[in-house]
Formats: structure tokens, C-alpha cells, sequence
């Protein structure tokens, strides 16, 4: 992903909080677990999230809703990590987020959750910027402007791990997404992290090259939908309605038609954005369009490497919280039963079962 609108270090500090207080959330938790009709999803501008608010502008919500006797209201949160912390309190009883994200911020604190819709993997949304240099390698000893402990961070990480280099050759600028473009044109700046659409505005600048990009590390950067797991095993149905929702948006939005160009066109206004713009964010974002292709990602044996290369960078950049004692610490669980981290502490799941039955045309 990767539209970050807020600093992860302040939700970082608020972990260990968060997680003591596990026991009165659960007790809110217990009482939204009982089967009922109202949800609430929470969304944030990003390319590949922006097919929940067209779908229920365009009323496939209210479609899908009413076929499986829910009534799902979708509200837009301002700031991205705010929203994981709604999600996390009980607030909100679903929310787009990437994997990363998932994990740190609400499994971190002890809220299970469950992944009900795998949309889009970053490729290219992503990248690694330098002034005065033309390989990553030339990178080593510099300061970098990034958001501190987002995926930004962790693609810096990945990129530094291929060229043989360490987190410790350089030093990290925390810097706002919104701060990125002006950050970049400041002459001390030589070395930037930033996602789309700053990315392909930085690209644009004198002297910027890309020197590495999430094309890379495919399948690492997940975008996603999550929901509560107590709330989706009290009400399947919600689960049901979402993956309607999901695919019936996606089958429009590639279509090669003028039903799909003006369903695009819609979701770039709703994101503030005209059409080519838009575009070209998606054409870095790979998308699952078919419950197919969804069901073999979320099934296949990348998915496990892919969430352990991200767990280690978690762990190790304090993510987990200040109580966490291991790597190990947070299970993290995926079809077939697999699971990495400690299976008695499961508090991320990757359910595949919905996007099942959309592939078996079962919805």
C-alpha cells in the first residue's frame, strides 16, 4: 500500500496499552460478536481500496447487502493509521489495510483479525529515490527520508538486504507522506522512500532515479480487507456480501468498456484524481481481479514466505510492542492450517473461504 497519513511511531508507543487493555476491549468485542445486521467498514484514499466507496456509490453495495440481509455502511477515515486504530477498538467492524499493517497494529494490540479480501499486491507503488547515484548501492551512508515503521520502511529494508547492505548503513528521516515532494527538493536531500502518487511526482524531478522499487519484492506489500474474526464468525454473511461486493466492482473495473472506463472514472473523483492519473496509479498496483487468481494468492506457499519476510522486519523494528518477547510471539494463521508464530496466540487469519465461493460462482 501505501498511503500512509500518519506516523506509525505514535501507534507504536500505544501498543503496549492497547494490548493491557485487550481485556475491556474483549468485553466490547463480546457484545458486537452476537449475530446482527449493521456494519461499519472503514476505508482510506488508496488506489486499490477505492472500489469499496464506488461500489457503494454506485449501489452494488446496497445489492450484496440486501441479498444476504445486511445493511453495510462504508465511511471514509482522513487518516490511515486512525482508521486501524478505530478498527482496533472495536469502532469500526472491518477496515482496508496492508499486511504489514494488519499485524502491528490491531493483531499487535490482541485484537484477532481476519483477512477476508487479498485486492492487490504493490508493484511499483513503491520505490526507493537518489539524487547524485544510480545503483542502490551508492545509498550507504546516506540519510533517508521515509515514514519511519511503515512499508516504506520495510521496502528500504528489503532493498538494502539485496544489495548486501544493512538497515545500519544508513540513517532514516522520519518524514510525512504529505512532506515527501517538498522534502525531495530540498538540496540536503539525497535518499527518499515514498509511495504513489509522491512517487511519480518525485520521479518527475531533476536528478531523481529509481533505483529500486516494490516490482522487486512482489506479494510482500499486501492490500487487503480485514474485519473483526469474532464479528465474521457471529455473522458469515458479512463475509459473504463483502466478496459479492468485492468482485462484481472488480469485474467492472476492468472491463474494456464504457461501463468500466466510467466506473474508473468514478473512483478516481471519489480519490481526487482525474482518470490518467488514476490509471497509472493501478498499473503499479497489481490487482486480483478474479476470485481465481485471489484464492491461488491467498492459498499458495508465497503467501507464507511472503507475511514471514514481514513478521521478522516487524519484530525487529519494535512493531510488536514493548512486551514482545519473540518473533514468535504473534500467530499468524493461513488456509490449510498452516501457521507461523505461536498457534495458541493466532491473531491474524487469512480466510480464503469467501473468495471460494466467489470463484465457484457459489455468492
Amino acid at each position: 500500500m501505501t498511503w500512509l497519513n500518519g506516523l506509525r511511531t505514535a501507534v507504536v508507543a500505544a501498543v503496549a496499552g492497547l494490548t493491557l487493555a485487550a481485556c475491556g476491549q474483549g468485553g466490547q468485542e463480546a457484545a458486537k460478536s452476537e449475530a446482527r445486521q449493521d456494519f461499519t467498514i472503514g476505508w482510506t484514499i488508496y488506489a486499490g481500496w477505492m472500489p469499496w466507496p464506488y461500489a457503494e456509490q454506485a449501489g452494488i453495495v446496497k445489492k450484496w447487502s440486501d441479498k444476504y440481509g445486511v445493511n453495510i455502511k462504508f465511511v471514509q477515515v482522513n487518516d490511515y493509521v486512525e482508521s486501524l486504530n478505530q478498527f482496533t477498538a472495536g469502532t469500526l467492524d472491518g477496515v482496508t489495510s496492508t499486511n504489514m499493517d494488519a499485524l502491528t497494529i490491531p493483531a499487535a494490540a490482541g485484537k484477532d483479525t481476519t483477512v477476508v479480501i487479498l485486492g492487490d499486491y504493490s508493484n511499483g507503488n513503491d520505490g526507493i529515490i537518489l539524487k547524485n547515484g544510480s545503483r542502490l548501492a551508492d545509498i550507504r551512508g546516506r540519510s533517508v527520508n521515509l515514514v519511519e515503521n511503515s512499508v516504506s520502511h520495510y521496502l528500504l529494508a528489503r532493498g538494502l538486504e539485496s544489495a548486501g547492505l544493512a538497515l545500519s548503513d544508513v540513517s532514516v528521516v522520519n518524514t510525512s507522506d504529505a512532506d515527501m515532494v517538498a522534502a525531495f527538493a530540498a538540496p540536503q536531500t539525497t535518499a527518499i522512500v515514498p509511495w504513489n502518487p509522491q512517487l511519480a511526482e518525485i520521479k518527475k524531478q531533476p536528478g531523481a532515479v529509481e533505483v529500486f522499487n516494490s516490482t522487486q519484492i512482489p506479494g510482500e506489500i499486501l492490500d487487503m480487507m480485514v474485519v473483526s474474526t469474532e464479528v465474521l464468525r457471529a455473522n458469515p454473511n458479512l463475509g459473504k456480501a463483502l466478496a459479492g461486493i468485492w468482485y462484481e466492482t472488480m469485474a467492472l473495473m476492468s472491463a474494456d468498456t464504457p461501463e468500466g472506463q466510467a466506473a474508473r472514472e468514478a473512483m478516481a473523483a471519489i480519490a481526487g484524481a482525474d482518470l490518467a492519473s488514476y490509471e497509472a496509479q493501478v498499473a503499479t498496483t497489481f490487482m486480483y481481479y478474479e476470485p481465481q487468481a485471489a484464492l491461488a494468492a491467498m492459498t499458495g506457499e508465497d503467501l507464507v514466505a511472503a507475511n514471514d519476510k514481514v513478521r521478522q522486519f516487524s519484530f525487529q523494528a519494535g512493531l510488536f510492542g514493548q512486551g514482545a518477547r519473540s518473533v514468535d510471539d504473534i500467530g499468524i494463521e493461513f488456509p490449510g492450517g498452516r501457521i507461523l508464530g505461536d498457534a495458541q496466540n493466532v491473531k491474524l487469519r487469512f480466510d480464503p473461504s469467501f473468495t471460494q465461493m466467489a470463484a465457484d460462482g457459489g455468492l
